[in-house]
């Protein structure tokens, strides 16, 4: 069986999550209906979304549910466009897929789109940040990922929040990597919406939420019936949604992962001096590692692993099964932006697993560099 080291696409769903997923598909019932079933099902979103509160520190009432993060970060950012009240949106170089291509298109006359760029770590800029403010003309959105999805670097939210607030602005934190994986709190770090995904954290695919603090206006994007107080219509997902209440209510440990990560890059690097691990000078998620080797392109890479035994990805998952040239390595000035592999440890990786992906990639490597010191001889 495969050794699954690509948990920042996906983290299988936790024993509590399957379990809440099954007795909710089991029970039926549409949470809109006013019957004994529909009542039931109703008590299921609401006391998932009182456990998606509790992790990020926000009252149930901030928290409207969709379909994914990618949804959530599509509501924040369109939604607050066409609302009214910001002249312009900012947003990261390294910002996921979904919040970039939101953002370009929520772009519109008296709305303008800038992005901010990073240091070599892949941390955002902030004196670029505090000049891009200044230059807006006016209150501006600001949309940061707390945890890098690639790297997981880890933003400093808070600062970047002060100098937002001091602005007017509004800020944005895209935390669906960081929930669940590593302390969130939604006021402690000046957001005014945050997007969570399920799927990251051990819950199923087809849930996410948006939190939104008390006063933000925000445009619908779905249009239909009153679901999630107006906000997004449609028949919520109950047995997404009770998965992901319970993965909230009952997050794995993953604190311990950072030890592992730490032996897997110190073994690499000792056994394959020309390997870089990106993002490795700045605080990072516990459990992510972007490992470059320049020359040797990152789907070569991946495959190699994949016959070896192990799940390991090139970047983003979310791209349609495509291996593209990371657009947050190039962010980060990195040349070689195609030849990284991201192994994103779990809950249940351990210690055997780790030095077994060692021993297979650093084999792959040093066979791939001496195939081109020959080649170029």
């Amino acid at each position: 069986m495969a050794v699954y080291l690509d948990h920042n696409a996906t983290t299988p769903p936790l024993p509590a999550a399957r379990a809440a997923m099954l007795a909710a598909l089991e029970a039926g019932g549409n949470p809109s209906s006013v019957h004994a079933a529909g009542r039931a099902a109703r008590r299921t979103v609401e006391e998932a979304r009182a456990a998606v509160a509790d992790l990020v520190c926000a009252f149930p009432a901030e928290v409207i549910f969709t379909s994914c993060g990618s949804e959530a970060n599509a509501l924040a950012l369109r939604g607050v466009a066409e609302a009214g009240g910001v002249k312009a949106i900012l947003a990261g170089e390294t910002e996921h897929d979904s919040v970039l291509a939101n953002a370009l298109d929520a772009a519109r006359p008296g709305i303008a789109f800038r992005t901010l760029g990073v240091d070599a770590r892949g941390v955002p800029d902030l004196d670029a940040l505090e000049r891009a403010l200044a230059a807006c003309g006016g209150p501006a959105l600001v949309s940061v990922m707390l945890a890098n999805n690639e790297t997981g670097v880890i933003a400093p939210a808070a600062d970047i929040a002060k100098r937002v607030k001091a602005a007017g602005g509004l800020f944005h934190v895209d935390a669906a990597q960081a929930a669940g994986r590593m302390p969130v709190n939604l006021r402690d770090l000046g957001a005014d919406m945050m997007t969570v995904s399920a799927h990251k954290m051990g819950g199923v695919p087809g849930a996410g939420a948006l939190v939104v603090r008390d006063g933000v206006k925000l445009a619908r994007q779905i249009a239909g019936g009153g679901q999630e107080l107006g906000r997004r219509a449609g028949t919520e997902n109950v047995p997404a949604i009770a998965a992901f209440g319970a993965a909230a209510a009952s997050p794995a440990d993953w604190t311990r992962l950072a030890g592992l990560r730490d032996r897997m890059e110190a073994a690499i690097r000792q056994a394959v001096p020309q390997a870089a691990i990106h993002g490795a000078g700045a605080p990072r998620l516990p459990n992510t590692a972007l490992i470059g080797l320049e020359g040797v392109p990152g789907e070569t890479q991946v495959m190699a692993m994949d016959l070896a035994g192990f799940a390991v990805s090139s970047g983003a998952a979310c791209s349609s099964g495509k291996v593209k040239i990371s657009h947050v390595l190039r962010a980060m000035g990195v040349t070689a932006a195609g030849d990284a592999i991201r192994v994103s440890l779990g809950p249940d990786t351990h210690e055997e697993q780790v030095d077994a992906f060692v021993t297979a990639w650093t084999a792959f490597a040093l066979k791939a560099l001496a195939r081109r010191v020959s080649e170029a001889a």
